[in-house]
């Protein structure tokens, strides 16, 4: 596939299942039954922009997921759009894939009225951070998060 022989689109209920395989290999973590409870409630909140890239023959080769937040570090207005992921198949990398998700996730922002387009990545994964800037972005913070587990009260 050369360069731009692709399409971006919003998420539809019949990419139910692909979006669900591209999640996956985005999130191994969770299971597939929490891909697709996550999906459904995606598709139902009328709130976020979901997005699907695939090649000019119907393929699909990437994803883009953007909530919007009461609020997001490093930005300024509220609420604000959100980049909580984004997604392409390794064999179709570095072909302006993940680019075209961006510039199309902000067209369709700016028009809904939104000023920013927050994100965030881990401080170890240089990849998406050079992704990041490449697309646009700039850095605005470093923040290390700390917990303490609670112990339950006694009776």
């Amino acid at each position: 596939m050369a360069d731009r022989e692709f399409i971006v689109r919003q998420v539809g209920t019949s990419d139910r299942a692909i979006w669900a395989e591209m999640r996956t290999a985005l999130w191994p973590d969770e299971t597939p039954l929490a891909h697709a409870n996550m999906i459904d409630e995606l598709l139902g909140d009328g709130n976020s922009l979901n997005l699907i890239a695939e090649s000019t023959d119907g393929i699909a080769v990437g994803f883009a997921e953007i909530a919007v937040r009461k609020y997001a570090n490093g930005c300024d207005s509220r609420p604000v759009a959100f980049l909580e992921g984004v997604w392409v198949k390794p064999q179709f990398r570095r072909r302006g894939i993940g680019a075209g998700l961006i510039a199309h996730a902000e067209a369709l922002l700016a028009a809904r009225g939104f000023r920013e387009l927050g994100s965030d990545t881990w401080i170890e994964d240089r990849t998406s951070q050079a992704a990041h800037l490449a697309w646009g972005f700039s850095e605005t913070e470093r923040v290390v998060y700390f917990r303490k587990i609670l112990k339950p009260p006694r009776r």
